[in-house]
């Protein structure tokens, strides 16, 4: 079988169109550029050049960099 007959048969697309499974893909896209911060901190980005670079909006990063300090 191929992958789109084994995916058919499962269910997945259903599944992938869930609203949950949307969520869940969005939150672990936000989790890596998360730990992508220290990354370029450490490359001396600006807070406001990380925020663009990745896409977030800069409280997302502020947040992200004063877990990093606690």
């Amino acid at each position: 079988m191929s992958r789109e007959e084994v995916e058919a048969m499962l269910g997945l697309d259903a599944i992938r169109n869930t609203r949950v499974y949307q969520e869940a893909k969005e939150e672990g896209k936000l989790e890596g550029k998360i730990e992508a911060v220290p990354r370029l901190l450490k490359l001396g980005l600006s807070l406001e050049q990380i925020a663009e670079a990745l896409e977030l909006e800069i409280d997302v990063v502020r947040q992200a960099v004063e877990k990093l300090s606690s």
